[in-house]
């Protein structure tokens, strides 16, 4: 018997792994976002670029908080605006879940921004006359404003199952909350969690494309053709050197 239970300590739990087969988009938006913040706790708003997501884009949502346990939807895929059967830009979080499950996606929300925290959940729709029963996960990631205070989300909404007849509504069955280090309150961090390095201004990288920001036209010279000096006033910053000179 002590031989089972001591076995049993080297049981890895596949719950994890099953739902990333069942939500493929989901592991990739976790992906990605960890990619971005790098050795730091989270990335910046302004550093979420659509492309990184493409094929988990329909399912792919941005928050913003307006108050405690209040987020409403900045930009959200087709996904959740096919669930609710209406454009849901500008609708609080909250909106696609039942009276039940609120006070719930308000609290974990709140692990998210103060944690800061990852949150997961489950979700179920139960089915009904032309309702056919969904089930989902829906994953909730920090992310900093332009101004460096934490209240934006990014967030992947995925099902399965026909949507049928809208607006679905969902509740929770499970939920699942991961601190990332430097947390505040009841967290503690990972272990093995970098601390978040600020880069100096004189050296601050090139900000990337985000999902409101036009987009950059790239252009390239002839290869063969020199290119112009930069001048200003009657100096000269550069100069073609061949050898010989």
């Amino acid at each position: 018997m002590n031989n089972v239970q001591q076995d049993s300590k080297n049981i890895i739990s596949m719950a994890r792994f099953q739902n990333d087969l069942r939500f493929p988009v989901i592991a990739e938006v976790e992906a990605y976002w960890n990619g971005l913040r790098g050795t730091r706790l989270m990335p910046r708003r302004s550093e979420i670029d659509p492309r990184g997501i493409e094929r988990a884009l329909e399912f792919a949502f941005i928050l913003e908080r307006i108050a405690p346990g209040i987020a409403r939807l900045r930009i959200a895929g087709s996904h959740l605006t096919e669930l609710m059967g209406m454009e849901v830009r500008g609708m609080p979080i909250s909106a696609l879940f039942t009276p039940a499950a609120r006070k719930t996606i308000s609290e974990k929300m709140e692990d998210v921004f103060d944690g800061p925290s990852i949150v997961e959940l489950d979700v179920v729709a139960e089915g009904g006359i032309g309702k056919p029963a969904i089930e989902g996960r829906l994953l909730l990631l920090p992310l900093k404003s332009d101004l460096g205070d934490v209240t934006r989300i990014l967030g992947c909404f995925a099902t399965r199952g026909s949507v049928g007849r809208t607006p679905r509504r969902f509740d929770i069955t499970g939920t699942r909350t991961r601190a990332i280090g430097g947390a505040k309150g009841a967290h503690t961090p990972d272990e093995g969690v970098l601390p978040e390095i600020e880069t100096p201004a004189a050296a601050a990288p090139v900000k990337p494309l985000g999902f409101s920001a036009p987009s950059e036209v790239f252009s390239a010279s002839e290869p063969d053709q020199p290119q112009a000096p930069t001048t200003k006033g009657n100096v000269t910053y550069l100069r073609l050197v061949k050898s010989g000179d």
